[in-house]
Formats: structure tokens, C-alpha cells, sequence
């Protein structure tokens, strides 16, 4: 599903990062760990195709989407891949339910409202559909992170530090929900995080060092 090889980049001379290869099928789940400024962010977005690579390939199926353009990129970045990232941002002034629609427009045309729905009641969040994002708590919305994120039912799902921010309970819940809706979407799901808790839900991990 996703595959790189000889991965590397730099911010400037002295911010340089060689990553290892890295193989991860539909419906598995791969956990990269690794202290603060090791690059675990900086490789979630190589591979979500937010940043590019000084060298060496990424590989999403049989597309290798560091020889795309930009308008290519943009547009399989949409139709492929969900992001759940650290910061939400959601649009303030859209309630819950317009900010997952959102999603699904900015792919492809079209309001994929009902869709939107059956996501959000799935993530437990029936009540809260027609509130701001604001008016959520953080847990609330990282779970309308990942229904944005799963909208258009992409190939690989993205997450970065999703339980980092919450209490026991509610991270072993957001780690359990992300493994079975990539199960259920048959989406490859890659997780970076320092937060060590997960190394329990997910045996399969590799360590920035």
C-alpha cells in the first residue's frame, strides 16, 4: 500500500533527517516513535505529501507521489489520503457536521452529508453534529478530526500524536477506534507519536532514533 525508500530531508545544514524505509499494507497499522526533534512529524508529512523529500521515494499503491506535481499531488492527497493532525483546523464559524462535509467537497464536488453522519454517529458523536468545533472538548475533536479524515475513504490514514493530549482512557479509546475504522476502511494507518502508551495496542512500531 505505502513504501519508501532511501528517504531524506533537510530544513537547513544543520536539520538534516535520513529515514528508514518503510512498508506498510492496507488494514495494518505501523507506530513510529521517537523522542521530540527526531522528525516524526516532519516524515508524517513527507509521506502525506505536505512536504517533499530532498531524495529518495514515496510510493501510495502504484502512484509514487514525490514525481507528481502540485495540482497532481493536491489532487491524490484528496482522493487517497486522510490526515488527522495535531492542530484541527477547523473552520470556526462551520458547525461539526458542515466541517466533515467540507472535506468531501474540497475532493470531488460533492456534499457527502448523510455520509458525514453515519461517521459521526459511529464516533459516538450524534450529540454534538450541529455544534462548534470550539464548543467540543479536545477528545470530541480529535474524533471529528479522524471523521474528516475518513470522509472520502482514503487509501492511507495519516495520524499525528492523536492521544498525546488525552488521559488514559480516552487514548486507549482513540487508539482502538483509528486500528478498527482502518480495518473497517481497509486503510493503511501509520501513527507517529511519543506518546509510549500505545506500544501496547500496536506490535507493529519502529523507533526514530
Amino acid at each position: 500500500m505505502i513504501q519508501t525508500k532511501d528517504l531524506k530531508f533537510s530544513f537547513n545544514e544543520k536539520t538534516t533527517f535520513s529515514f528508514p524505509d518503510l512498508h506498510n499494507e492496507a488494514s495494518q497499522t505501523l507506530l513510529i516513535t521517537g523522542n521530540s526533534g527526531k522528525g516524526k512529524t516532519t516524515l508524517l508529512h513527507l509521506l502525506g505529501g505536505l512536504l517533499r523529500p530532498d531524495s529518495g521515494s514515496i510510493s501510495i499503491q502504484d502512484t509514487t507521489i514525490s514525481s507528481l506535481s502540485e495540482k497532481e499531488l493536491d489532487q491524490f492527497r484528496g482522493k487517497n489520503i486522510g490526515l488527522v493532525l495535531q492542530q484541527s483546523h477547523f473552520v470556526a464559524s462551520l458547525n461539526v457536521l458542515e466541517n466533515v462535509v467540507l472535506a468531501s467537497w474540497l475532493s470531488n464536488g460533492e456534499k457527502a452529508t448523510e455520509k458525514a453522519k453515519s461517521l459521526l454517529v459511529a464516533l459516538d458523536l450524534e450529540d454534538q453534529i450541529y455544534k462548534l468545533p470550539s464548543k467540543l472538548s479536545i477528545g470530541q475533536q480529535q474524533r471529528v478530526s479522524i471523521a474528516r479524515a475518513l470522509i472520502n475513504e482514503p487509501k492511507l490514514l495519516l495520524a499525528d500524536e492523536p492521544t498525546s493530549s488525552l488521559d488514559d482512557e480516552n487514548a486507549a479509546k482513540v487508539a482502538d477506534l483509528l486500528q478498527k475504522l482502518s480495518k473497517e476502511h481497509k486503510a493503511s494507518l501509520i501513527i507517529v507519536t511519543h506518546d509510549q502508551r500505545l506500544k501496547d495496542t500496536f506490535s507493529n512500531h519502529i523507533n526514530l532514533n
